[in-house]
């Protein structure tokens, strides 16, 4: 049995996503709204299966495209921020933070179950649905994973799911 562990990693031209955010930071401070042209890279580590490799590449990278779909050209709103209050109005979504409030088109935005839209939330959240889709799927869920969401040149963060 070969006890190498071995890493694949997917991050394709195609694997990106504009999106529009806002962070509360500090407790007390929120920035400007903005936007980035957001990459994201997968990494499974894992020993080889019966077919030679970690993980099929090709699903890796479908099921990981189809999520970076689903934010493409939205406004990336938290639901559980403890400072920012979204809520329906209309067929508007109306956020609150303070004395502050913005309204965005329901259809173009997307409600994260996260705190907050910072990048490694991101990470996070896009990890959290790739294992359940792979799983809904009936494949393999990766004991290891990385995803890894970049906001600007060179500024990457990282949600890990370590493996036995």
């Amino acid at each position: 049995m070969d006890a190498n562990r071995y890493t694949v990693r997917v991050t394709k031209d195609d694997l990106v996503f504009s999106a529009g955010h806002f962070i509360t930071f500090n407790g007390d401070e929120c920035e400007r709204i903005h936007g980035h042209n957001w990459r994201v890279a997968v990494e499974v580590d894992g020993p080889l299966d019966e077919n030679e490799y970690v993980f099929d590449f090709i699903a890796l990278r479908d099921l990981t495209r189809a999520l970076v779909l689903e934010l493409d050209h939205r406004m990336l709103l938290p639901a559980r921020n403890p400072h920012i209050a979204v809520s329906e109005e209309g067929s508007n979504l109306v956020c609150r933070y303070r004395d502050r409030y913005w309204s965005f088109p329901k259809d173009e935005c997307v409600v994260l179950p996260v705190s907050n839209t910072t990048t490694e939330r991101i990470a996070e959240y896009l990890g959290d649905r790739l294992r359940g889709a792979l799983a809904d799927r009936g494949l393999a869920v990766p004991g290891s994973m990385r995803v890894m969401v970049e906001e600007n040149f060179g500024q990457w963060a990282t949600a890990h799911w370590p493996g036995g």
